[in-house]
Order: structure tokens, then C-alpha cells, then sequence
């Protein structure tokens, strides 16, 4: 029998940047790698702990005097949708869903520079060439699927697309983007709605959303859905307004990082047998 210790990666700290969600604050990270035989417990395991995904690696934010940026999920069970977002999946009801291998393509990265220049023209991604862009898609150590929507009565022209993890507990939206043309379609959100229903089909009982950030507008479209909680002070609770969360920004509010890391919690790997 070998034996195996929890799992329990070395974690490291960017140096610190301008936040793109706050004014006049800087964020940093605490990441580590994802990688071997075991990248998908570890990121199912992380996921749970408000970490989140991109290539190989498992990041957190860990800013030096801000606790604003929450992991936010939508409990599937306790999902409802208003009667705008009805519309929205009524309009886009001529959309069809296909899941691919995480594989690149022209087409994809065509959608995605025309979705930066209308969004994020001064970016981070501003710069991604088609390299970049299928590393982003295609390394990946977990189990992921590349969503694709499209337009059948527009010999299936591409609408949307959406790198998705496949968790234990849930599908997580690592990242989307779709044409920025038609803005009564509201494919954002159109691709959230779905992941609701992929997660339903699948019986998983969440969807992560990625980070959300209490006073932030490019964040706030995430608190118009129904059973979304935010992982805050070490466990998920209902999301609340954004006057509740006014200590986020305090910086008595961030604990070291060596506290940080310690209160991690690590799954155990089974112990395999060998001849």
C-alpha cells in the first residue's frame, strides 16, 4: 500500500497592481499551481474556497488592504427568473448550445478580439494574440468544455462562447464572450441562464460566477440573479447589499497571509494500492 499525504501545494503573491474593479486600490493574488494527477480534486477543493481557475493555475484575491473582491455561485435549487430574464431566454431562443473539447479556433478568437474592442478595449486581454488565446482555452488540467452558441437561421454564425469547468459540485464559467452587435439579445446574461439549466440537467447544484465586488458596476449585473452567495469570512452565505459589505474595504479587515493559507483546507487523496 503507498500511502499519500492531503494535498497541499506551495502558494505564492504577485506583486501588487492597479484593481481594475475599485478606483485607486491596488490587488494582489495568492496562487498556486494546478497541475499532476490529482488537478481536479485539488480544484474542486479550491473552488469551494472562493478560488478560481486561469491555464494552470489557482488564484485568489489577497490584497494588501482590501477583502472586496467574493467568489459569488447561484444555488441552483433556490434559482428563479425574474421576468426580464425571461425575455432574455425567450430572445434567444433560436440560439443552439454545443460543448466542445477545450479546442481553440479562428472563429472563437475572430469573436473574442471583436468582444474585447466593444468591451475591453483597455484591458488586461486588450494585447492577446491567437497563441495566447488557445493557451487560455486548451491548458487546462481539469475537466473542461469550450460552450459554443449559435444562430442556425445565420448558417450557424458563432453568438457566444464559454470556457466551462466541470466541478463535483457544480459547472464553473471561467470565461465568456459573445457579439456585441444585437443588445436586446443581453448574451451575457443569456449564457449565465443557460449555465443554470446545463447545471440542472447535469444535477449539479451550483454555478460559479467568478469574483463579485460590492460597489463595482462592472460587477453588478452578477446581484441581479436569484439564490447567488458569495463565499465572505470563510464560508458561503446569501448575498446581501452592497452597504453590508462597507469593512471590505477596511484594511483591518485582511488577515495575514500566512493565516490566509492556513485556513485552507485541503482534500485527501485515497491511498493506491501497488504490487
Amino acid at each position: 500500500m503507498r500511502h499519500t499525504l492531503p494535498l497541499a501545494p506551495q502558494f505564492y503573491v504577485t506583486a501588487p497592481q492597479p484593481c481594475p474593479y475599485l478606483a485607486d486600490r491596488l490587488e494582489r493574488k495568492l496562487f498556486t499551481a494546478l497541475q499532476g494527477t490529482n488537478a481536479d480534486v485539488l480544484n474542486d477543493a479550491l473552488s469551494k474556497q472562493g478560488f478560481r481557475r486561469s491555464q494552470n493555475v489557482l488564484y485568489r484575491p489577497s490584497c494588501l488592504d482590501c477583502v472586496a473582491c467574493m467568489s459569488a455561485r447561484i444555488r441552483v435549487s433556490d434559482f428563479k427568473p425574474s421576468r426580464s430574464q425571461r425575455r432574455i431566454m425567450n430572445r434567444n431562443a433560436d440560439l443552439a448550445r454545443k460543448g466542445n473539447s477545450p479546442w481553440a479556433t479562428e472563429d472563437q478568437f475572430s469573436l473574442f478580439r471583436k468582444y474585447l474592442e466593444h468591451r475591453h478595449a483597455d484591458g488586461g486581454m486588450a494585447d492577446m494574440d491567437i497563441f495566447e488565446f488557445a493557451a487560455m482555452v486548451e491548458e487546462t488540467p481539469v475537466r473542461s468544455r469550450v460552450v459554443e452558441y449559435t444562430k442556425a437561421d445565420a448558417g450557424n454564425a458563432l453568438m457566444g462562447v464559454c470556457l466551462t469547468d466541470v466541478l463535483d459540485d457544480g459547472v464553473s464559467m471561467v470565461y465568456s464572450f459573445f457579439d456585441t452587435d444585437d443588445a436586446r439579445r443581453s448574451l451575457g446574461t443569456h449564457m449565465i441562464l443557460d449555465h443554470v439549466a446545463i447545471a440542472r440537467e447535469a444535477g449539479l447544484p451550483y454555478v460559479y460566477l467568478g469574483y463579485w465586488v460590492p460597489g463595482s458596476d462592472k460587477m453588478a449585473y452578477k446581484a441581479r440573479f436569484s439564490g447567488v452567495e458569495i463565499y465572505h469570512r470563510g464560508e458561503w452565505q446569501p448575498l446581501q447589499s452592497d452597504a453590508h459589505y462597507a469593512e471590505a474595504t477596511d484594511p483591518l479587515a485582511v488577515p495575514p497571509i500566512a493565516e490566509q493559507v492556513a485556513q485552507i483546507s485541503f482534500p485527501d487523496v485515497h491511498p493506491t494500492k501497488t504490487k
